[in-house]
């Protein structure tokens, strides 16, 4: 029994064409615009509080990080306090 190949641009084009994902990406794209980052700059817009948590594209919820420090942040958030308040990291 041989298994179907599977057609991943067939996959990318139908997950990434969803009009939330479409939303999504727009969000990020304005956030970028908005910290003045260029295409092609390897840094990425971190929302301090989350879109997914209620967060902004306000440039008070905005900050510029490297994408190691964006990816390992992730979602979290914990009200202000803590390890990222404010945007910076406390330790």
């Amino acid at each position: 029994m041989t298994q179907k190949k599977r057609d991943y641009k067939k996959e990318y084009k139908n997950y990434h064409s969803k009009p939330t994902q479409k939303k999504n990406r727009a969000e990020r794209n304005k956030a970028r615009r908005m910290m003045g980052l260029k295409v092609g700059d390897p840094r990425e817009v971190d929302h301090i509080k989350p879109l997914s948590k209620g967060g902004s594209n306000s440039k008070r919820n905005l900050r510029v990080v490297s994408r190691k420090t964006n990816r390992k942040k992730g979602a979290k958030y914990n009200g202000g306090g803590g390890k990222y308040k404010g945007g910076k990291r406390i330790k």
